[in-house]
């Protein structure tokens, strides 16, 4: 069974995640512009109970 030997499949495995995490992570979050958090508290809705017609 040529798939349970590790030896070509463990170099490009690490390889490939290498490359991902040194080289294209890096490019891909110096895109993403994170919003700063806002210190502005959220107003809660105000609520009227439902009125169940059966009751």
């Amino acid at each position: 069974m040529p798939q349970l030997n590790p030896s070509p499949w463990l170099f490009i495995m690490l390889t490939s995640w290498l490359t991902f995490s040194l080289i294209i992570q890096p490019k891909i979050l110096s895109f993403v512009s994170m919003n700063p958090p806002s210190n502005k508290t959220t107003p809660t809705p105000k609520t009227t109970p439902w009125t169940w017609p059966w009751t």
